[in-house]
């Protein structure tokens, strides 16, 4: 071989300008890359030496070269090469000290998922180390116990949600389960002590000054703003992200003026949705067979005129619902979460006590002239949705001497003798 031939370490890649005994950047011997251009030169055995490193038999790398590259090489030719290379399969192994460097470097990032197996592919063919498999699982033993504990639970490992305490964060949603009937709900509950802030069902939760205005009221009980509000990327929610920044805009902590508003995609909102799962079991799921056997017994078609009757009947029922719900849910106990850092406990005394927990209120008192300063947001008066059907509505209850229905067995009845009466 010409030994001003340009040519490259096959172990480290370094570019060398002669051919030497030693490689200057790793320092391994070069000895097997003389002779070569009898048996297809360098990149041959640069070629051999990568598929031994990705683990193939001998048998597998004669094929892979005489099916994928042309050259035909003997067993012996080809065992005689890689031990010149300074390559065995069960000898020469690596120090441990090279395996526990490598093993801690991979242990800093995705590699602290992987099991043993798979660390000791890396640990071969990214690192050219050689190891022993049973080594490389005694090392993660060592090195990682937490992770090969997890890993031997075979459970999927959930991120723990954390917060500083109550108003830290707020998580607003909608809850679109009951929109086929003209029916939407939007609700609020703290991330620390999962007391629910509001519950509202109204004609709509996608107008951004209804959603305001839920948001105003709670303000206003409470007295204090939260430090964070999220939301998902819905247009309903600009006027409330607008009016949080505004409200946060003069505070000097890490999260005031912009930073306060947090947009997110839904399923990343998970207190609010798991609430919502919580929800539908205990609640929703009641209304949604109720109005769906209005449907299928041909009383309700879908249309704008049934929607609004159907708000205008069951309306005032399903509010009154949503309010006792959220009164037992926030006076009763729950139990402490593995995946969250909050203390279990009753929401009310969580939100009002956290003292009582280790924990701090994390609000922000408001002040009455703030709160006056913005734009007052209102409900539609029609709380049917539709004006003109409202004032319908309101003729008929008055004009056949009805009531307004206190259950849902009355809010069904009077539904359906309305539903007579406009002929719907």
């Amino acid at each position: 071989m010409d030994r001003d031939r340009v040519m490259f370490c096959p172990f480290c890649g370094q570019h060398m300008s002669q051919l030497t005994r030693f490689c200057f950047s790793c320092g391994r011997s070069l000895q097997c890359l003389r002779g070569m251009d009898q048996t297809g030169g360098p990149d041959m055995l640069e070629q051999c030496i990568q598929y031994f490193n990705e683990g193939h038999s001998y048998v597998v790398i004669m094929d892979m070269m005489s099916s994928s590259h042309g050259v035909h090489i003997s067993l012996r030719s080809l065992k005689s090469k890689l031990n010149e290379a300074g390559l065995y399969r069960r000898k020469d192994y690596s120090s441990t000290n090279a395996l526990i460097r490598a093993i801690r470097l991979e242990l800093r990032g995705p590699g602290q998922l992987f099991v043993y197996r798979m660390m000791w592919q890396v640990l071969k063919q990214k690192y050219n180390l050689r190891v022993k498999r049973d080594h490389v699982m005694n090392l993660l033993r060592e090195l990682n116990p937490r992770g090969c504990e997890r890993r031997a639970r075979r459970r999927f490992i959930r991120r723990t949600y954390h917060s500083m305490g109550p108003n830290y964060m707020w998580h607003a949603d909608g809850y679109d389960k009951l929109k086929p009937f003209g029916l939407a709900l939007s609700g609020c509950i703290d991330g620390f002590s999962l007391k629910v802030l509001w519950l509202a069902c109204g004609p709509t939760n996608n107008d951004p000054s209804v959603i305001a205005h839920y948001f105003l009221s709670c303000v206003r009980h409470l007295g204090v703003i939260p430090m964070r509000l999220r939301t998902d990327c819905g247009t309903e929610n600009g006027t409330m992200a607008a009016i949080q920044c505004t409200l946060r805009h003069h505070h000097n902590d890490y999260y005031s003026g912009a930073s306060s508003h947090m947009y997110g995609s839904s399923t990343n909102n998970q207190r609010i949705e798991s609430w919502w799962s919580i929800f539908r079991k205990g609640r929703c799921q009641f209304w949604m067979e109720l109005f769906a056997d209005l449907r299928d017994a041909g009383y309700f078609n879908g249309s704008h005129e049934h929607q609004c009757l159907l708000r205008y009947c069951f309306g005032d029922v399903i509010q009154r619902d949503l309010d006792e719900c959220v009164r037992l849910w926030n006076t009763h106990r729950i139990r402490p979460s593995r995946t969250a850092s909050c203390p279990g406990g009753v929401p009310n005394e969580l939100y009002y006590l956290p003292h009582r927990f280790g924990s701090r209120d994390c609000g922000f008192k408001t002040e009455q002239a703030e709160l006056d300063a913005l734009p007052e947001a209102h409900l539609s008066r029609a709380p049917c949705g539709d004006p003109n059907m409202q004032e319908y509505l309101d003729f008929a209850m008055e004009h056949n001497h009805l009531q307004k229905p206190e259950y849902w067995q009355s809010a069904t009845e009077l539904y359906l003798k309305l539903k007579e009466i406009a002929q719907l």
